[in-house]
């Protein structure tokens, strides 16, 4: 008799695309239908936070990589998209800078901001800079083969330092931040309908975000980048170079977070530094660590899980979330280090057990089979 741990291990090789077309009519088809505008605004928002934590799942829980600063990208691609939408703003009404430059008294353009003014160069922005400051970045940590609780240190004190930095700058919007965008690309935000396109934009980018990752981490790439992350020191002796390995890594990650961020400003509708910051980039780690760091579903849905409860504990208990999250965090990383979906093999292996043990124990429903008279003959002496 065939069990149900077997059928499940012969249709394995289904499991993956089944997984991706249940998300996709949640997403695309059930979602939309079931929950309000504000509502589904809402989960847009926590999409992009489970963007960013794809990858950071790949560069922490594959490649051991303790990344605190995620901010920094989500940061860049976030003004980046915001500096766009406000000079193209501007260029709509007529005005040769922003509105917010204005009433601060400045009357001429940033030179940094200018080449935003074009859509184009927006996107490439979005799309490359935050790989290469993150490729820069890891050649000069992990080539010194900086890594660990140091690593972790230095990468939080790049999302404080840039959250100081934009802090001070009146250019960027001071402590406020940028916001009141008017138009996404030409596409009203103010118009319901438009606001669900930045919904399907969002889930669409994190279902090719989980099938990139998916390939990596099934790569060749995926099995070097563990290796890397358990024995060093052998994978160098092997003649490979560990610090190329995490490099690329952690510019997966980077830009996975830089493209998080420019989706984030639209939909939202409002980037300030207390979105980039220390608390922002910890709230993250916070969420794949509760998922599951080392899964590849642990940390979409363990980021959605964690902001959705903030949503709805600040909102009855708004001084006391922070303490929940802290203690949230300490059990799973003290009692549960694997996260949620580390119990899933745990529960796998009871059950397989269990339907073997039932199997076994069945009577069986076939009549023996008769025994054949022997056709030797005995020689009588």
């Amino acid at each position: 008799m065939t069990t149900l741990a077997q059928r499940w291990r012969t249709h394995s090789s289904l499991t993956p695309l089944a997984g991706f077309a249940i998300a996709a009519i949640l997403l695309f088809a059930v979602a939309p239908a079931v929950l309000s505008d504000f509502r589904l605004n809402l989960l847009a928002k926590f999409l992009c936070f489970a963007i960013v934590a794809v990858g950071i799942g790949l560069a922490w829980g594959r490649g051991g990589m303790l990344t605190l600063g995620q901010g920094v990208f989500f940061g860049l691609g976030a003004y980046i998209m915001a500096m766009h939408l406000q000079l193209a703003d501007a260029a709509r009404l007529g005005n040769d800078v922003p509105e917010f430059m204005e009433l601060a008294g400045i009357r001429e353009l940033p030179s940094l901001w200018q080449p935003f003014a074009s859509a184009p160069v927006a996107i490439l922005g979005i799309l490359l800079l935050p790989g290469l400051i993150a490729a820069v970045l890891g050649y000069g940590v992990f080539k010194r083969r900086v890594k660990g609780a140091y690593f972790a240190i230095l990468s939080q004190a790049l999302a404080a330092a840039m959250a100081i930095l934009l802090t001070g700058q009146q250019a960027f919007g001071g402590f406020t931040g940028l916001s009141d965008f008017r138009a996404f690309f030409g596409f009203r935000l103010s118009d319901p309908i438009n606001r669900r396109m930045l919904f399907f934009l969002a889930a669409g980018t994190l279902l090719l975000v989980v099938a990139l990752v998916r390939q990596l981490m099934h790569s060749r790439y995926g099995e070097l980048l563990v290796a890397v992350r358990d024995q060093e020191e052998r994978v160098r002796f092997l003649g490979y170079d560990p610090a190329n390995v995490k490099i690329l890594a952690y510019v997966v990650a980077a830009f996975f977070a830089g493209i998080a961020g420019a989706l984030f400003t639209p939909i939202v509708g409002i980037i300030s530094p207390a979105d980039i910051g220390v608390v922002p980039s910890i709230a993250f780690l916070i969420g794949v660590a509760i998922g599951g760091r080392t899964t590849l579903l642990g940390p979409v849905l363990g980021a959605i899980g964690v902001a959705w409860a903030q949503t709805a504990f600040s909102e009855e208990f708004p001084s006391g979330w922070i303490y929940l999250q802290g203690v949230l965090f300490i059990v799973v990383v003290g009692f549960i280090p694997a996260g949620l979906a580390g119990l899933w093999p745990t529960v796998k292996g009871l059950l397989e057990g269990r339907f073997r043990r039932t199997t076994a124990d069945e009577p069986s429903t076939h009549p023996p089979a008769p025994t054949q008279p022997s056709t030797e003959k005995v020689e009588s002496r």
